[in-house]
């Protein structure tokens, strides 16, 4: 019996795969566990339509990366620490504070966990910092760090 899986199976695929399994396994396991559902036309085509569907939101995201990308590497974003005396930096500048930054000054919602610092920043001056936008899309953001 051919099956359309819902779910990643162990041993059988991953989801939106067709196998085929036997029917006794089909009709005991996969179909009353709902980590699949049977083969027929009118579910072939379901899971065409799906496919293509998950192809144009891809695409969209991807066209969307760009364009932030090209919107946000023209800008600078300024960031401001505190220092002691013979300009010794107190701490340091995460992506935390670079995304709370670009909110107030530019109004981007940026998620620090996709600001792809190497090591936090502990020097003034300006900086290129890598920003994963999208798994095929990187952009490369200026901070400019001054003293408080």
């Amino acid at each position: 019996m051919k099956v359309i899986l819902l779910q990643d199976v162990k041993t059988l695929g991953k989801k939106g795969e067709i196998v085929n399994v036997n029917d006794g396994y089909a009709r005991n396991f996969i179909l009353p566990k709902k980590l699949g559902m049977e083969a027929t036309n009118a579910n072939l085509n379901d899971l065409k339509l799906q496919k293509a569907n998950a192809d144009k939101v891809a695409a969209e995201n991807l066209a969307n990366a760009k364009a932030f990308k090209d919107e946000i590497e023209g800008k600078t974003i300024r960031v401001t620490i505190k220092a002691g005396e013979g300009g010794k930096v107190f701490g340091s500048v995460t992506g935390k504070e670079i995304a709370q930054a670009a909110k107030e000054q530019f109004g981007y919602e940026l998620d620090k966990k996709k600001i792809v610092a190497k090591e936090p920043i502990k020097t003034y001056g300006v900086h290129e910092v890598p920003l994963k936008l999208h798994p095929q899309v990187t952009a490369t953001l200026k901070v400019e760090v001054a003293e408080a």
